[in-house]
């Protein structure tokens, strides 16, 4: 489970000075000065060496921000100024839904194991002499340390020494990844695979030196929005655990971003509910051993990339976001459609379809209404569709499951969730795919607790519990 802390917290500002410039029309014309005004000359740097650091990391954060892959050069050659105009008059979003900044990433360990001061400096020395690589030597005062560009983290080191005294030091983002997709390269820098990718976000919650960004739409947005174009927020079940406030006053604080309409993707999860219930029942009468849910589509990407034979047991029924926007785009063919939630893998989802345009993350929709100083609380509620508690129930973990059940479409069969994707629950994939399923409906989440805790959520843990029951009991 994710937590709020200091990373987001500074993620967070950048994305609302970046709305309040787009706003006054001073983009272009301030965006240069935004890192010296973050970071005067009397600021006391946090975690970097000098303020000029804290500066040019954050002007390579600015890019992914303004929507652009970070360049593997330096990007003083290309003002931020320039980047501005660019992200103003593009028509077209980059392909790249994640990238690293590097300035970023070089704060992070460069080895995973560190002898620590417990070391005796002892005459035995077990440490340097089962080291396969000589990557441990003595330094002048009698103790020991591991040379990092010669360890191959095999950890013989730690296994041997008689003191404890060498620790793991774990690499935060390449521990979090499920599925191997995030790797240092030859210059110590974090490289995502996009052959092995499956946008669960978890390394840019598990980074922390904020290093790992998604490219964001807002400029794309907002620069529909005030083109005056017809453009409706498709907001996810989860929106309900964001705030504290009733949804009335949610969807209007929403709405006075200048979005035509707000829409709940709740009523495409009711189409979801009915037709996965329809397509298990349907399965299991042709004698098929089991089926697994698919509107997660972190989850969907993980069987594509890393368990393909489990493919055609996943259900080939659309995600509520899918269902929502082909409703959407049928009555609204020239609409600029905006998905709003928590989840990374859905700008993936997005692109696939091509029935939606953008997708914003929670995170990014908190941050346009700070730029804008939109106060939820403030507003005046408007009228909340009435969808089914099973629809909204989407956002939690168990909730596809209990929607299914509710639909009694099917009586007496088993079923199981697996909550969060991570190595152990990637083992499980793998057996089920050997034939070795326990059940026959298995919901899978990418998410540990489901979408409410997703990687664009701004408010996670126990407060977004707390929000979404009492925004259901609110309903």
């Amino acid at each position: 489970m994710a937590y709020l802390n200091n990373v987001m917290i500074i993620r967070h500002e950048l994305m609302a000075r970046l709305v309040k410039m787009f706003q006054a029309g001073e983009l272009e014309s301030k965006i240069n000065a935004l890192p010296v005004e973050l970071y005067p000359k009397d600021r006391t740097p946090r975690g970097r060496c000098c303020i000029y650091k804290e500066r040019a990391i954050t002007r390579y954060k600015m890019l992914p921000l303004l929507g652009f892959e970070v360049p593997q050069d330096d990007i003083d050659l290309y003002s931020l100024e320039k980047y501005a105009h660019e992200a103003l008059a593009r028509e077209k979003q980059s392909d790249t839904i994640l990238t690293v900044v590097d300035e970023a990433c070089t704060g992070c360990v460069q080895a995973n194991y560190v002898v620590t001061n417990l070391c005796r400096g002892c005459v035995a020395s077990p440490c340097v002499m089962n080291c396969p690589k000589n990557a441990i030597r003595f330094t002048p005062s009698g103790q020991t340390e591991i040379k990092a560009d010669q360890c191959i983290n095999c950890g013989l080191c730690q296994k041997a020494c008689p003191y404890h005294a060498i620790i793991y030091m774990p690499i935060p983002c390449e521990e979090a990844c499920p599925v191997g997709a995030i790797k240092k390269n030859e210059r110590g820098l974090e490289e995502i695979d996009p052959d092995k990718c499956v946008y669960c976000g978890k390394c840019i919650t598990a980074c922390p030196f904020g290093a790992i960004f998604e490219l964001s739409s807002i400029i794309d947005v907002l620069r529909a929005i005030e083109n005056k174009k017809q453009v409706i927020a498709m907001v996810a079940p989860s929106i309900l655990a964001q705030y504290a406030e009733t949804p009335g006053k949610v969807f209007a604080a929403i709405q006075q971003i200048g979005f035509s309409q707000v829409v709940e993707v709740a009523r495409g999860a009711e189409k979801t509910a009915r037709h996965e219930a329809e397509e298990l029942k349907e399965k299991l009468e042709q004698g098929e051993s089991f089926m697994t849910t698919s509107c997660c589509p972190s989850y969907v990407e993980t069987v594509r990339k890393h368990v393909p034979g489990l493919l055609p047991h996943v259900s080939h029924t659309p995600s509520p976001m899918a269902y929502t926007a082909e409703e959407l785009r049928e009555k609204y063919p020239d609409a600029k459609l905006v998905f709003i939630g928590p989840c990374v893998a859905k700008r993936k989802e997005a692109r696939d379809l091509g029935s939606v345009d953008f997708v914003l993350s929670f995170e990014e929709l908190d941050a346009i209404l700070l730029g804008m100083q939109i106060e939820p609380e403030k507003m005046e509620g408007i009228a909340v569709d009435n969808y089914t508690k099973e629809s909204r129930g989407f956002a939690q973990s168990g909730g596809v499951l209990g929607a299914v059940l509710a639909e009694k479409k099917i009586e007496n069969f088993s079923y199981e969730q697996i909550d969060g994707i991570d190595r152990a629950s990637i083992r499980t994939l793998k057996m089920m795919e050997k034939g070795k399923a326990n059940s026959q409906f298995y919901e899978v989440m990418a998410c540990e607790g489901g979408c409410i805790s997703g990687p664009g959520a701004y408010i996670k843990s126990a407060k977004a519990k707390k929000n979404f029951i009492n925004s259901m009991k609110s309903l």
